[in-house]
């Protein structure tokens, strides 16, 4: 196996999905992609003076991008980072860096939740056009 994108939102699902895609590279000799996507949550109301909203990206996106940083140094991975709708995002780094594997991390939400937030796996699974890997928390 070439290249694994690991979709990563420092949760426990992402912690779990980090550990299946480095044992699936080593046993292939293939490579980590860790893609963190940080959806800006101000974007969304209408009428926000736009000092805010840019003055809360720059605080906000600036630690996760470190964290991704770092754990792609910690373990020996390169680490992408991109900023808008999670689902939207995780598809369009698949087509751009054409993993062989893009491994998404889950809780496996059920019922109302589900119906009423969505679900950014279940959108990547029907849309990838790579092969995906939903990896359930423990």
């Amino acid at each position: 196996m070439g290249t694994i994108v690991v979709a990563v939102d420092f949760e426990a699902a992402s912690d779990r999905a980090i550990a299946v895609a480095e044992g699936l590279a080593r046993a292939t000799s293939g490579e980590v992609v860790l893609l963190h996507v940080f959806t800006p949550p101000l974007e969304t109301y209408p009428g926000l003076e736009p000092s805010l909203t840019l003055a809360f990206r720059a605080e906000a996106c600036d630690p996760a991008r470190r964290n991704a940083e770092d754990l792609a140094k910690d373990r020996c991975a390169q680490a992408l980072f991109r900023r808008g709708d999670a689902a939207f995002e995780n598809l369009a780094t698949a087509d751009d860096v054409a993993p062989d594997l893009l491994v998404v991390g889950t809780y496996g939400g059920r019922g109302i939740s589900r119906l009423l937030l969505g679900s950014v796996d279940e959108k990547v699974v029907r849309q990838a056009r790579c092969p995906v890997m939903i990896v359930k928390a423990a």
